[in-house]
């Protein structure tokens, strides 16, 4: 889907390790930043100025790495506080049409015994001015967001995924 959206001349922005996920293909441009705090105050800074047909893309790093990984509830509980709080920036600056997922890659609860990945399912939250509230209900695959955000960007559809 990031190449088909560059490919129609949309912006890709991968803010930290957004980028290396996905081996840089389809990224337009790269910002670097280290910490959730300055990762997301980044990812508002981009979404301010991205363009039309754009795709501001962050990684928040330390749910994984410091607090989910090596089962810090206290440590995940404060970041997910500080997060909220950033968090009604974003809404107040969303655009009309604007879209914003929030996800995860893994499950990783910081209360569960060990400090492998914990569950397969993971939360999978789209709001902006535009988006009616309500369930999309259990999904079968991560395909379903990409389906979605090409549906939404207007981009051809997928192979894989069912638009929700």
């Amino acid at each position: 889907m990031l190449d088909d959206l560059v490919s129609v001349g949309g912006e890709v922005i991968a803010i930290g390790k957004v980028a290396d996920i996905f081996a840089h293909r389809g990224i337009t441009k790269t910002i670097k930043a280290d910490g959730n705090v300055a990762l997301f105050e980044t990812f508002l800074q981009e979404m301010q100025s991205a363009p039309s047909r754009s795709l501001v893309f962050v990684n928040l790093v330390d749910f994984d790495m410091l607090y989910g990984h090596r089962r810090d509830v206290t440590g995940y509980a404060l970041a997910l506080e500080v997060f909220d709080r950033q968090l009604q920036k974003c809404l107040k600056w969303m655009r009309p049409g604007d879209v914003a997922v929030i996800t995860a890659d893994h499950g990783c609860d910081p209360t569960w015994p060990g400090s492998d990945h914990t569950r397969e399912n993971i939360p999978v939250l789209l709001f902006g001015p535009s988006v009616v509230p309500g369930s999309i209900g259990k999904r079968k695959t991560f395909a379903d967001i990409g389906q979605t955000l090409a549906l939404h960007l207007g981009l051809a559809p997928l192979k894989e995924g069912t638009a929700f």
